[in-house]
Parts: C-alpha cells; structure tokens; sequence
C-alpha cells in the first residue's frame, strides 16, 4: 500500500501539479489562461470538489512526466490485485423497515485455541430500540447464538453485555439500546475432524425492537473466514469500543437491606465525585424500577432508596448496575452485588418529635370513641361503678393507666423489633396471625361466660379477676392491658401520622410516642378517678349490678362473632371449625363448673379438674391452625365483587391510561375500615359518583401479609389500615382522612 501510494504522487505530479504535505491537495497545471484548479480528495477517489483560483506559473517537469507512464502501469496492476476476493468479517445483512442486522467478527483469520470476538451488529433507524438483558417493565432480551463448524468448532458464551440507556416510557421503565448496538460473545475455536480450510460461524437471533408498536425480528447469520494467524478486521474497532462500554465490577463495599436501602462505602464517594446515582438491576420484579430512588451522599459513603417489589426477598444478594455521573456531569458505570444485611436504623422524621408525641396523645385519646374498644365497655363499666365504694379510686386509675401503658410499651417494642429485623409489622400486625385472632377469641368468650357467673377458673382468672371488686388494682391493670389488645384493629385520626413516625425515630424516642398513645387512651377514666367525691354522682351499688355485668357479657360474645368471622376472611372453613371447637370446649367447661356447685364436695373435685383440662384443650387446637404465609383472603365486603384487586403494576397501568383510581387499603379485622365501607363506600351516593366519573375501585387486602401493600402504606407514610388514596386522571394521589363519611368522598373525587 505505500508503494502504490508513492506511485500516486508521482503520477498526479508528473501531471505537472504540486502535492500538499498532506498528500490530499494537489494543484494541477490547467489550459485555462491566467488560472489553476486546486482539488482536494481521497488518493482512490476519482471524485474531487475543486476551488478555482487565480495563479502565476505553470510548469511541467519532463522527468515525471517520463515517470507518469510507469506508474500508470503499476496502478493497473495494483487494481487487478485489490480486485482479488478477500475474506470478509461481516456476514450478510437482515434488513427491515426498523433496522438492519448482520454478524460480523474482530478477526479475519481463526486459529485454533484462540479465542476470538463475534457480535450482533444493529443498525436501530431513529425512534426504536431493543432490550439488554433486563428489559425492565416491558420488553424481551436479545437472545444470540454462535456456532463454528468445517475445520474448527466451538460455541460461544453469553452476550457480553454493554451498559444500557434507561428509556422511560410513561410509569414503566425500560433497559435498552439505540442507534448502533454491537452485542460481542466470546468463541472458542476447537480442532474438528475434518479438512477444510475455511471455517463457517453460523449465528441465530432472536430480538425485539420497539417505538410506538413492538416488532419481534430473527435473523440467521453465516460467515467463512480462511484458517491462519489472528489479524484485526476492519470491524475491531467496533469490538474496542463495545469492550470500552461494559460496565466496570465495582471497588465499593455495597450492602443491602430487607426495606431496600441500597448503601455503598469505598474512598473517592463524595458530593463531587456522586451527583446523581442510579440502580439498574440484574432482574425484574424485585424492585419497582420506575420509582425515584433518594440519594444520600457522604464522605465515604452513598445510599440509595430502593422501592422493593414482592420479588425482592430481603435475604438474597441483590446484583445490578450503579449508573453514576459526577459534578461535570461525566458517567460511569459499575457492576455489583449488595450483600443482604439487617435493616439500619432510619433516619429520625421530618415531623418533630413533640409533634409527633402531640398526634400520638391525640390518637390515642380518640382511640377510646372507636368501635374496637367496645368488648371492653363493660369492664370500664364495673371499674367506675367501683368508685362509689372504693376510697381508693385513684389508684385504681392509676393501675389501669399502668396496664395500657404497659401494653402499648410492649407492642411498640415487638413492631421496632420486628422492623429492625428486616420484616414488616404495622398497627395491629397481630390480627394477621389467625393463632392470636382464635386466642383472643377464646380468651373474651371466657371473660364472657364469667360476666355470666358461670365459672372462675384458674386458666381464665385473669378475665374474672378483671370483672370482680375483689381482685383489686391487679383486675384494674389487666383491664389496662386488654383494652389495648383489643383496640388494635382500629386506626382512629392523627394516629397513622404518630405511628409511622415513631417506626422511623430512634428506638427511645419510638417508644416514647407509643406510651404518649397509650396515655392518650387511658386519660378519660385517669381524668374520671381524680374527681373528688366522684362517686356520689353514681348509682348505689346493689342486686342491679349483676344483672348489669350479665347484660355486658353479650358486647363481648358479639366481639366473638366478629373474631370468628375474621377467621373464616383469613382461611376460610378450617380455621373456622377449628375456632368454634375451641368456644365449643370452653362452654363445656363452664357447665362442668357450674355442675360442680351441685354436686358434694367429694365429686365436685374431679368436676371441677375436668373442667380445668377442657379449658385447656383450645391450647392443643392452636398447632393445627394454618400460618400467615399459609392463608389466602377472601372478599371483604359486599363491593368487593366489583372491585379490582391492587397490584401496583395494575395501579401504575390504570393511571397511564388516565383513569382516575380510589385506592382502599383495608383487612378483615380492621373494625375502622369495615365501619367506613359500610357507612361511605357501600352507600349509594359514593357508588353513584364513582360510576358517573368513571373512577376504578381498586382494594388491597391486608388480612394477611402482602409485600405489595405494605410497601404502598409505608410510601404514604402510615404502617397500618385503613389508608384511601384517590388518584385523578394525570394527577398526583390524594390520600383522604382514616375515619370517612359520604360527602367527603364525593367531594374528594369531584374535586371539591
């Protein structure tokens, strides 16, 4: 090739012009008078964009022009040569309206034992692209296979992913690559068993491209490329810059927690160094990909939060790109894989603490006029009609103040626990185990069939003592404890605030909100028992109170039904039959008590003793229930036969088609959220607005634990039910009030 370049100059100079020191320009003598041309082109172009221009001299040299015969002919000799096939590097193209594909090698010689670079080539036109291999939300992964046969064989290995673009599309999100994409594998080449001078690759391809529509494409692809020492072919460079584009493995320490708080440590992480960070996982479906994902940098350290999708399971490594620009906007991208660890420990919320201690006294306060405290009415009751007697009523509400605080304590402490752990818990998490729904159950039946005097026995004398003057500041601080156990399943105002601000605070100042609750609940009858002379307001005791203790058993057996009614939304029949045979044997023991009091003394023993054992055999029947993971629930209210079920997938599908959505996140044993569906959902002026508007009904039941919801409650700030969220056509959710009433729903989807 230089000798045919020198042979060009000496052929354009013998023509009597000058040659540039670029070897491109060359002037060339010209007949018309007073002018020359200059041209400026390729040495094996015959095609030259010429600029005419006023010249002196013109001169031709007898020597070159000797010397231009002699090239003329070994230019024509070096064409015949070029003209000779050569081995090509890229094998035929696959054309379509969308695209043009073709496979083409790094090499244009294979040798045994070395391996060698083949690739996909895309050509995408503007407007469309394919998929890397996490397409995202939507898509499918380009799927490549290469062969060799004749001389050599082999296979190649996986597609050596180049970093992706992100492409947004409305609420999902999408991994992929367009304009020019090179897709290289690694081939191996292995002697074969045969003759031939020429080895064949042969490559299949599978891929989508997508704009406005998707297109599924295949291509077969062959290339014969001669045996002989590795040379690089004219498509290297493709393969350089494919290789420049892979992501880099990551120096960083990367550690992962159940919640999703990605976090990577390493010196060079700075505010500088990290303007921007994006996660781009190795998998669909463990993380909502569309999500935004919060930024923290500090020295040595970054966190991303990641929004976890039913798929993520906490305790697997996650893998993944760390797509990072820095403050000159350059980017970087590294590969990784988080280590699972335990959740940290959050931030303290934006809301002040003494605000959150505010609404937590609050909710706590109003918690009292919520329909959950109504199986422990008739306790409260006895205890203020106690006043009258006892001298000692301060004390007594002391106690019962102790009780609540002293349950709500501890739930606080099991929900921070829990959550610490990497699990979820919310407000009432104890409802979705169906074992504390049938203990509980079991637990106010026996309270119930004491309200009726039918036995006190050892097992249910915490119930008894509970309801009897004689059992002192004990009964009033068992009291204490149950009226908060019970109260769980309902969420009354401001709570929800308190609540997921406490799981967020410290581990102090979290329990401090919880006792200011429970403080909150139990301030009423504290409040009542430091009234002076209070009992001189209340009816005298008398025979009247007994027949009033036997009427409040039935608020609580009707809390029984309800329980047993939970059961049957968490598990259907079994647990059901298994709950009932549980109350069956507790009512057999209290006859067996009651026939004690008839028989003599020296039978009413073992009477009494066999009604102690069958007390004791629910205990026995709790083994068989199922667990949480165990259990599907069923529809939970009359709309829920038209209503669709959440999913967030749905719920992201249905806004990018503009529908406006009311989204009620609800559960069986939630009383406040029942309550609401009857009084403001169920009712004819909600269903009304919601048909003429156009509004999906969309409920997520939390009977039993579900990923999905519990990652939308804690990205709306609240850790339990209910939550309702009304998203308008285009517009951002609007979360409406826990407690609701028929105009506020219809004004909340109006507009109003």
């Amino acid at each position: 090739m230089a000798v045919l370049s020198f042979m060009l100059r000496l052929w354009r100079e013998a023509e009597g012009g000058a040659i540039s020191p670029d070897g491109l320009s060359v002037s060339w003598g010209g007949f018309a008078a007073g002018f020359h041309s200059t041209e400026r082109c390729s040495p094996l172009s015959p095609v030259c964009c010429k600029e005419v221009r006023p010249s002196r001299h013109c001169h031709r040299s007898a020597t070159l022009r000797t010397l231009r015969t002699l090239s003329t002919s070994f230019l024509a000799l070096a064409g015949l040569f070029l003209s000779l096939p050569a081995p090509a590097a890229e094998s035929q193209v696959v054309t379509s309206e969308r695209d043009t594909a073709s496979l083409v090698t790094d090499t244009d010689r294979i040798e045994a034992g070395h391996p060698f670079k083949a690739g996909l080539l895309l050509h995408l036109k503007p407007g469309w692209h394919t998929y890397w291999k996490n397409p995202g939300d939507a898509g499918e992964p380009v799927n490549l296979t290469v062969t060799l046969s004749g001389n050599l064989s082999g296979k190649a290995d996986a597609i050596e992913w180049p970093a992706p673009e992100r492409l947004p599309e409305g609420p999902l999100m999408s991994y992929g690559y367009t304009g020019d994409a090179l897709l290289p594998v690694t081939v191996t080449p292995q002697t074969a068993d045969t003759q031939s001078q020429t080895v064949t690759i042969s490559a299949h391809a599978d891929w989508l491209v997508c704009a406005a529509v998707c297109v599924p494409e295949q291509g077969d692809f062959h290339l014969d490329l001669p045996m002989g020492a590795a040379t690089p072919s004219a498509q290297a460079p493709l393969f350089r810059h494919a290789a420049e584009q892979q992501p880099r493995p990551s120096p960083f320490q990367t550690t992962i927690t159940p919640d999703g708080l990605l976090t990577v440590r390493g010196d060079g992480l700075s505010s500088q160094a990290v303007k921007q960070a994006w996660v781009i996982p190795d998998e669909a479906g463990r993380i909502d990909q569309v999500a935004p994902q919060p930024l923290t940098v500090d020295q040595g350290q970054m966190t991303l939060r990641l929004k976890p999708e039913e798929g993520f399971n906490g305790g697997k490594s996650f893998a993944g790109l760390l797509e990072l620009r820095d403050a000159a906007n350059e980017k970087s991208v590294l590969s990784f894989s988080a280590t699972p660890v335990a959740a940290a420990v959050p931030h303290a919320p934006e809301t002040g603490w003494l605000a959150l201690v505010a609404f937590a006294f609050l909710g706590g306060l109003i918690l009292n006029l919520m329909p959950c405290v109504f199986p422990v009415l008739a306790m409260k009751a006895l205890a203020i009609l106690r006043l009258h007697e006892d001298r000692k009523h301060f004390q007594s509400g002391l106690a019962y103040t102790a009780g609540v605080l002293a349950m709500f304590g501890l739930l606080g402490a099991v929900m921070l626990v829990v959550r610490h752990a990497g699990l979820s818990a919310g407000w009432g998490f104890q409802f979705q185990s169906p074992v504390f729904v049938a203990g509980i159950c079991w637990f106010l039946f026996a309270v119930g069939l004491g309200q009726l005097g039918l036995f006190e026995l050892p097992v249910i004398s915490a119930g008894q003592s509970i309801l009897t003057r004689h059992r002192g500041l004990s009964g009033d601080f068992l009291t204490g404890l149950l009226a908060v156990l019970v109260a769980t399943p309902c969420t009354a105002p401001f709570m929800g605030a308190a609540i997921a601000g406490a799981l967020a605070a410290p581990p102090l100042a979290a329990l401090g909100i919880f006792l200011a609750m429970g403080l909150g609940l139990a301030s009423p009858y504290l409040a009542l028992t430091l009234v002076p002379n209070a009992g001189r307001f209340l009816p005298r005791p008398g025979r009247w109170m007994d027949t009033f203790r036997q009427i409040l058993a039935f608020p609580i057996f009707a809390t029984c039904v309800w329980l047993i009614w939970v059961l049957a939304q968490e598990g259907g029949g079994n647990p059901v039959a298994i709950g009932c045979a549980g109350l069956l044997a507790l009512g057999f023991s209290g006859w067996l008590m009651t026939l004690s009091r008839t028989v003599s003394s020296r039978r009413a023993s073992p009477v009494m003793f066999a009604a102690v054992l069958i007390a004791l055999s629910p205990a026995a029947l709790l083994l068989l229930l199922p667990s949480s993971s165990e259990m599907s629930a069923h529809s939970l209210s009359a709309n829920a036969d038209t209503a669709t079920a959440f999913s967030p997938e749905r719920l992201a599908s249905l806004r990018k088609d503009g529908k406006p959505v009311f989204v009620d996140m609800t559960a069986a044993w939630c009383i406040t959220c029942l309550v609401n569906d009857h009084v403001a959902l169920e009712s004819s002026v909600v269903q009304k607005a919601f048909a003429q508007n156009g509004i999906v009904f969309m409920k997520g039941d939390w009977t039993n634990r579900d990923a999905s919801i519990t990652t939308f409650l804690h990205d709306h700030g609240r850790d339990g039910v209910p939550l309702y969220v009304y998203y308008p056509a285009h517009a951002e959710g609007r979360i409406l009030p826990q407690v609701l009433t028929p105009d506020m729903v219809v004004q909340a989807v109006e507009g109003k």
